[in-house]
């Protein structure tokens, strides 16, 4: 088997193509068995860390009112699940288009503050002190200005969204070697397509990072925002689980902000993979 596994790469050595065809299929196959494997492992530290969980709660170590077993939250959501599925599609569609918002605008600042630096020296500083602020300080403001309404839950979750994204477009643009743009422009490339084929796909995975680092809290920003003053979502549901003192639902509503933010994650890898490919590759 191996004499002939050499063979074969030996032969696909002996024509460009061939070898070209070979090593594609060769870290293909490699990037789907680590995708797989990382997946199983995953699954598995889940599965444990619910098992133990769920022996500690019914061995009686601790009160259920204080920590809910995975099988009582389980049960919860499915009781509440025609007032649950309505709130979370509300703080779905406020994390998604913020978190669109802030792609659009986060990337085109970025790009702006690479090629102009005034325009760094003037939007930086106002990033880093808006990143600062606590959501519970411009929350009251936002009620006031836009009332109950989804409208204001989205703009505040795009302003909390933005800064990671700018800065690692940024940054991503900056840590490009001058070399591939001068390559470009010397064989008769205009300074945009430079940008769009060159200088952003070689930035691309710093800029997915940004993404990424975003998507992990738009959710919870976004239910944090219903929280402090909303007619319905997540943070309404939230708020009256506590006041009725019902753990279940308290977790069963922070299980679907994990699985919405673990959603949005694997949109953006998947996004990352048709755009540049795997980073195995």
């Amino acid at each position: 088997m191996t004499a002939h596994s050499d063979r074969h790469e030996s032969n696909a050595r002996n024509h460009p193509r061939r070898w070209q065809a070979h090593t594609w299929r060769t870290r293909a196959s490699h990037g789907r068995s680590s995708t797989v494997r990382a997946a199983l492992t995953a699954s598995a530290t889940v599965a444990l860390l619910l098992g133990l969980w769920q022996l500690w709660v019914s061995g009686g170590s601790i009160s259920p009112r204080v920590l809910s077993s995975p099988s009582q939250i389980a049960d919860a959501t499915v009781e509440s699940w025609s007032t649950l599925l309505p709130a979370t599609m509300l703080t779905a569609y406020e994390g998604f288009l913020g978190f669109i918002i802030a792609v659009a605008i986060g990337t085109v600042l970025g790009i702006a503050m690479f090629f102009w630096r005034s325009v760094h020296d003037a939007a930086y500083p106002l990033l880093a002190i808006a990143q600062t602020i606590p959501l519970i300080t411009i929350a009251p403001l936002f009620i006031i200005w836009f009332g109950f309404e989804p409208t204001g839950k989205v703009i505040i979750t795009a302003a909390f969204a933005l800064f990671p994204i700018t800065v690692q477009t940024y940054r991503g643009l900056m840590a490009v070697p001058r070399f591939y743009e001068d390559v470009a422009l010397t064989c008769g490339a205009t300074p945009w397509w430079t940008l769009w084929h060159v200088t952003l796909r070689v930035a691309a995975r710093q800029i997915f990072s940004g993404l990424r680092i975003s998507a992990a809290y738009v959710f919870s920003t976004a239910a944090t925002a219903e929280y402090l003053g909303a007619r319905n979502g997540l943070g309404i549901w939230l708020q009256a689980a506590f006041n009725s003192f019902r753990t279940p639902l308290i977790f069963a509503a922070t299980f679907v902000i994990a699985l919405l933010t673990a959603l949005l994650l694997g949109l953006i890898s998947m996004t990352e993979r048709l755009c540049i490919g795997s980073s195995d590759e």
